[in-house]
């Protein structure tokens, strides 16, 4: 199976090796120990190999999934060695990521029959969503798009100030309201001004928590339903950002959120601080959602749309 060629640049490839870095480290370190001494992959090494995918956040259903195919392919060749386990583990995960429809991107683009594409971004306080949206709005804007934001986190005076720190380094518009707005009045006012300035793309920054007893599910709910007011299919898209230095707490996440609204994409941040790079993998299998964005570096390039062909090639290079 060769799932792998070459398509990003060199310059993008190498922060995308260096902010996998951690991860690929502990998981060949592990692995290394787990084979040492061992002439063929048996029950043993297939045991260990199991605990080390659980413990770099692959997940247990997806783990499994990668355990039975290379339970398959020892079984077609008797005499198969630890020496092939990092080729065989690359192409079965490669394989696994190309059943999935996510990570074929390679470069940030919105479709070319939607204007202005309306993109609404959720997730927990503290996973990079505000820092996302800047990047996102830089990398949009790079690509020549015309792009507008809106600062619908009205909960945290933090969050429109940090929006607009953001939107002032990009230079890109923000529609903002003072701390406490309805967030949903912001989100109208935003497309309005979008609409009126002939914009590409809209993007939408939303609330992680609330401070009173309003569900956060039904606020958000009620922000899509005010835009389509102004933009009947609005949002084209829904963004949930998680931290993928939490771990299993980012699949909890990711099932709290796509269980109470309806999400469509998926960003995962932080990889280039932590050794749990794993669950990108596990979250593309189990989630029907795409992952289009991974956050390799606090830089302002680093952000990149998630390619499985190259993430999987940077994991076990």
């Amino acid at each position: 199976m060769n799932f792998f060629k070459k398509i990003f640049s060199s310059e993008k490839k190498e922060t995308l090796d260096k902010g996998l870095e951690k991860s690929k480290t502990t998981f060949f370190t592990k692995l290394t120990k787990a084979v040492a001494g061992k002439s063929k992959v048996d029950d043993e090494v297939l045991d260990n190999l199991e605990e080390i995918l659980v413990a770099s956040d692959v997940g247990v259903n997806t783990t499994l999934k990668i355990i039975t195919r290379i339970e398959k392919r020892v079984a077609e060749d008797k005499y198969l060695g630890t020496d092939e386990l990092n080729q065989i583990l690359r192409d079965e995960i490669g394989g696994l990521l190309s059943e999935t429809n996510s990570g074929e991107a390679t470069e940030f683009v919105i479709p070319i029959n939607t204007k202005p594409y309306v993109l609404m971004v959720v997730g927990v306080n503290g996973v990079g969503k505000t820092t996302t949206i800047g990047k996102l709005a830089y990398q949009f804007k790079k690509q020549g798009y015309k792009v507008v934001l809106g600062a619908a986190d009205t909960f945290r005076a933090a969050a429109i100030d940090q929006l607009q720190v953001w939107a002032d380094r990009v230079g890109v518009p923000l529609v903002k309201q003072n701390m406490g707005s309805d967030p949903a009045s912001v989100a109208f006012d935003t497309l309005q001004s979008a609409v009126a300035q002939d914009a590409d793309i809209v993007i939408i920054d939303t609330a992680g928590r609330l401070h009173n007893k309003i569900n956060l599910m039904n606020e958000l709910t009620k922000v899509k339903r005010v835009m389509q007011k102004v933009i009947d299919e609005a949002p084209h898209d829904v963004l949930l950002v998680l931290d993928g230095s939490t771990g299993q707490n980012a699949f909890e996440q990711a099932k709290q959120f796509t269980a109470a609204t309806e999400v469509t994409s998926l960003a995962v941040t932080k990889l280039d601080g932590t050794a749990k790079g794993g669950v990108v993998i596990g979250i593309s299998d189990q989630f029907q959602i795409p992952v289009k964005y991974i956050g390799v570096g606090e830089g302002i390039e680093d952000l990149q749309v998630f390619n499985k062909y190259e993430f999987v090639d940077s994991f076990f290079k």
